[in-house]
């Protein structure tokens, strides 16, 4: 057990190495956290635990508490206790990103599971998207990304041959279809859009929610060498994800 000395005054804001106590309290959670000694979901100790348990002011683990539950790692429930919110994990939407890289740079860890991978002809409607004839052979994967375990993506994918041959090749546990394609048909421009729906049946279950839960669709399509080299559907469960981006002129 963790125990911090303190009398309920000013040795309450200051250890020794000059840290304050409530950013050690707050640190401990987190750390607990992450250990995955608490999940999303999870009540955390009352105050009043954290007060015996660290020898401190009530005021002490509060402002703790409070901060973590502005920063939304925390969520308070009246009467009910304290519990660790769901995580949104965030992507942007200003330049085309891996999303392992996006993951990576969060400092957690990214693994992806391979659902489809095959050969398709074009129906007239995919053809007319990829302004190709109809029948023209199309590539198309569907890929689950996780998160530190959690899925956070479906990616629905459909390539146009001719500005990546080899796609068929790539050994997507090891390369994101991103990784591959931003070498093999380097963009020339996308254009995207994002709407709320509900998953159905197939999505819901390859990100573990419910089909009552709204999904946040982003679809692509992106250009190479005077072509469209992709068509992709992105569904993120919208209780653990969200868009951000910012420009400056």
């Amino acid at each position: 057990m963790t125990t911090l000395t303190g009398d309920g005054g000013l040795d309450d804001q200051v250890t020794q190495d000059s840290t304050p106590i409530f950013q050690r309290i707050k640190d401990y959670l987190l750390a607990e956290i992450a250990a995955g000694t608490w999940k999303e979901g999870d009540v955390i100790p009352s105050e009043q635990a954290l007060v015996k348990q660290f020898g401190v002011s009530r005021m002490t683990v509060n402002r703790a508490v409070r901060e973590l539950t502005s920063e939304q790692v925390l969520t308070r429930r009246q009467g009910s206790g304290t519990y660790v919110a769901q995580q949104k994990y965030q992507a942007t939407l200003l330049e085309i990103k891996s999303i392992a890289d996006e993951v990576r740079a969060r400092g957690h860890a990214h693994r992806s599971s391979l659902q489809q991978l095959e050969r398709v002809k074009a129906s007239e409607l995919m053809a007319k998207q990829f302004d190709l004839p109809p029948g023209h052979l199309l590539f198309h994967s569907v890929i689950v990304h996780f998160e530190n375990g959690v899925p956070i993506q479906v990616e629905d994918r459909w390539v146009n041959p001719l500005c990546a041959p080899d796609y068929m090749e790539q050994d997507f546990a090891h390369i994101t279809p991103n990784e591959y394609l931003m070498q093999a048909a380097p963009l020339q421009g996308a254009s995207y859009s994002i709407e709320a729906l509900a998953a159905p049946r197939d999505i819901a279950d390859m990100l573990a929610i419910d089909t009552k839960q709204p999904c946040l669709v982003l679809r692509r399509q992106t250009r190479s060498g005077g072509m469209i080299a992709t068509l992709a559907t992105m569904w993120h469960p919208g209780h653990r994800y969200q868009f951000a981006g910012s420009f400056t002129q």
